[in-house]
């Protein structure tokens, strides 16, 4: 997938696109690699500055395709601190926030229960021989002049 489709995409869109991979123990579980993230899940940090923190989401920024960890901040110079924002690939989810049912639905792969069962078809019947074809006539010979 292009660049350009990830950016020009649809926010509908790229709030699907903001998953990331699921950790060793919760793929065992639910048979998953990867899930979206959502607020209220516990991820750690895998790559870069903040690698090894743990924390909670609590926000997350779809343009930007990261999103805000409870415990990482940084301090402005003038005082007081903001969120550090880190990319949704960079972070692995280690406890999921399961306040979703539908969320919960998906990661178990349980259905929607059929209302009813499809009736048997009847057999069909055998189908006839098809009978032998005639041979081919050849090709009349060609006229010399």
């Amino acid at each position: 997938m292009r660049n350009q489709q990830n950016y020009q995409a649809v926010q509908q869109i790229r709030s699907k696109r903001i998953g990331t991979n699921m950790s060793k123990q919760l793929r065992q579980k639910y048979t998953h690699r990867s899930i979206r993230i959502v607020t209220g899940d516990t991820v750690k940090v895998v790559r870069g500055e903040y690698k090894g923190i743990e924390g909670k989401v609590t926000k997350i920024i779809i343009d930007k395709s990261s999103v805000a960890i409870e415990g990482i901040k940084k301090e402005k110079l003038k005082g007081g601190k903001f969120d550090v924002l880190i990319h949704s690939s960079n972070v692995i989810i280690t406890s999921l926030n399961t306040d979703d049912k539908w969320r919960i639905r998906i990661l178990e792969n349980k259905d929607k229960p059929e209302s009813k069962p499809k009736p048997e078809s009847k057999p069909k019947p055998e189908s006839k021989p098809k009978p032998e074809s005639k041979p081919e006539p050849e090709p009349a010979a060609k006229r010399s002049a």
